[in-house]
């Protein structure tokens, strides 16, 4: 196939780039060119999709990735240059588009958000657009689907994981738990949570391409219920570390004002709700049902592989305490664990 990636420089782009490569598709870009070294064997077609989108006018493809696609008015003027230029469009959404997760088990006819194209359009000219993130996407599935009516796969991906993650979600607790020592944890140890490999989502993605799937699927992992507790098991023995786990209430985390999420990864309150003005905790947070992504052939590999090669990414990055996106300060979390064990 011939497919262009919009964005394709990052996280699950350019584990997207990597794998269409290796199954010898031919592969273009548009981006603005900021993170592009390493990538090879490429056609890098370098412009802002607010500005620039008039450089793919004189290009056809079978397929395009649209991984940056974030403002529903970028994804409207993509969806519209394209749609007589390519057969099938895949755009990454994200389970934000859900108006909230109160609901275990939910599927893809579960509410999601609903906003006017004139009041996003406003609303973008804030400086602070991901307060709209889960808005901004259910309605970026929207337009792309009345430009390219039944040739739109929207993924609503879950937690994503992989080399050059810059969430640094799941690298924070694999460097933690490397380190050793005590490790404060959150809540419930049998508490579920779900991710999936960059690389599991490429290969399927591709296969959805090649046949022409169209429709909206949730998207993350694995096909079984993993608790935190066998997430931090397999951290421990990837990385041959002596880390003793110390699972403290979900009330003294938040007594302690610890930010859930952000302070805490993949940490949502199952007991409380996540913000005050909430009325139930979304205890469905991590049981998003992905039945219909593996009836169409969504595969997982082992989850102690996935953190291997993070595990071997990550520590080439030598990043210092201050410089990490998500996760607890080393003086923090001592704080914490000390008052945890005078209770």
């Amino acid at each position: 196939m011939k497919i262009l990636v919009l964005g394709g420089s990052l996280f699950l782009g350019r584990t997207f780039v990597e794998e269409a490569q290796r199954q010898n598709h031919e592969v273009t870009i548009f981006n603005r060119g900021n993170q592009n070294e390493g990538l090879k064997d490429i056609e890098i077609i370098t412009g802002d999709r607010l500005t620039d989108l008039n450089k793919l006018k004189n290009g056809y493809w079978d397929a395009v990735l649209d991984t940056s696609g974030f403002i529903p008015s970028s994804v409207l003027k993509s969806t519209k240059v394209l749609k007589d230029r390519v057969k099938h469009y895949t755009f990454i959404s994200s389970i934000s588009v859900y108006k909230d997760w109160v609901q275990e088990g939910f599927n893809e006819t579960y509410p999601v958000y609903d906003m006017s194209l004139e009041e996003a359009n406003g609303l973008s000219k804030d400086g602070n657009l991901y307060k709209y993130y889960g808005q901004f996407k259910a309605l970026c599935e929207v337009v792309a689907e009345e430009n390219m009516p039944g040739r739109v796969t929207n993924i609503r991906a879950g937690q994503l994981i992989g080399p050059n993650d810059y969430t640094d979600r799941i690298p924070y607790w694999i460097h933690r738990i490397a380190k050793g020592g005590k490790v404060l944890a959150p809540g419930n140890p049998n508490r579920p949570v779900q991710m999936i490999d960059n690389s599991d989502l490429s290969k399927w993605i591709l296969m959805l391409m090649k046949n022409e799937t169209a429709g909206t699927f949730n998207a993350t992992g694995p096909d079984y219920i993993l608790t935190m507790k066998d997430l931090f098991e397999t951290c421990i023995k990837v990385t041959g570390s002596d880390a003793e786990i110390v699972w403290v209430s979900e009330k003294f985390l938040l007594d302690n004002q610890v930010a859930p999420w952000t302070e805490m990864p993949l940490w949502v309150p199952e007991e409380f709700p996540l913000e005050p003005e909430l009325k139930e905790p979304w205890k469905g947070a991590f049981t998003v049902n992905i039945d219909k992504a593996i009836g169409s052939g969504l595969t997982f590999r082992p989850l102690e592989e996935s953190l291997a090669d993070i595990y071997e990414w990550e520590k080439q990055r030598n990043l210092a305490d201050d410089e990490w996106k998500s996760g607890m300060r080393a003086d923090r979390e001592k704080e914490l664990l000390e008052m945890w064990s005078r209770k």
